[in-house]
């Protein structure tokens, strides 16, 4: 998943909960510029962040590792 499509599912996860961003960033104990970077698509998480993110919103992350034939 690329941080565009992850900055998507939580824009949309945040209004579908109706949460402001100031209100998320709060919650998720982040700053307002790291919300609104990822939203747009911009900057690089880090695991930590997400995974704050995700236990605010109510969401589930998964990683998968494929190796190489």
């Amino acid at each position: 998943m690329l941080v565009k499509d992850l900055g998507e599912a939580i824009k949309d996860r945040r209004k579908e909960l109706d949460i402001t961003q100031p209100h998320l960033a709060e919650l998720a104990q982040i700053s307002i510029n790291t919300l609104y970077k990822l939203e747009k698509g911009q900057g690089n998480p880090t695991v930590e962040v997400i995974l704050k993110l995700a236990k605010v919103l109510g969401m589930e992350l998964t990683f998968h590792v494929k190796m190489k034939p």
